[in-house]
């Protein structure tokens, strides 16, 4: 993505600003609804983008979708373009998430699995993550990926468990693969 060094600084100033504004939660929804409009809205990431669109209209069309923003949020939109670094709003956005849930010690527990998970499992995936990480702030994300066959892969910040079939299937091709050639 686009300036990733640039828009972790300004994710990091926004919180330290929003922390002394005591607007952190505030600042945070708006992160959060523009990360995901950004995300899935390529049009809006395209025209952010763009250097032919004037700045002008694309401050006139962040007015007009993000009504409701704080106005810590409104400040960076301004600093952004001041500084003409409006293209990575949505980089912007989406380190402010990260940076956030840092802050509060929240974490984010992926598991993938073949088929959608039922919530007794999920329940139970759940309060193994908290108590693998000693953490009360965890919320699980399930993906489904047919391409797993079985088994599940779990994710919690830089620690990835593969328990798929897919993955012990290619182990075991590796293997005959390796003894054929000895």
């Amino acid at each position: 993505m686009y300036g990733l060094r640039v828009a972790n600084r300004y994710a990091k100033a926004l919180l330290e600003y929003a922390l002394l504004q005591n607007a952190l939660e505030g600042v945070f929804a708006d992160m959060t609804l523009i990360d995901k409009t950004i995300k899935m809205n390529k049009d809006l990431e395209r025209m952010l983008i763009s250097p032919i669109v004037k700045t002008t209209v694309k401050k006139n069309v962040l007015t007009e979708i993000f009504t409701m923003v704080t106005p810590e949020t409104q400040r960076l939109f301004d600093l952004l373009i001041q500084n003409r670094r409006l293209p990575i709003l949505g980089a912007v956005a989406e380190k402010f998430v990260v940076l956030y849930n840092d802050y509060k010690h929240n974490k984010t527990a992926v598991v993938t699995t073949a088929s959608p998970l039922n919530e007794a499992t999920r329940k139970e995936i759940l309060e193994k993550v908290m108590m693998l990480t000693k953490n009360k702030n965890v919320t699980l994300e399930n993906k489904v990926d047919k391409n797993i066959i079985g088994g599940f892969i779990l994710r919690v910040g830089d620690v990835q468990y593969n328990a798929s079939v897919a993955h012990k299937l290619n182990r075991l091709q590796q293997e005959f693969q390796e003894k054929l050639f000895l």
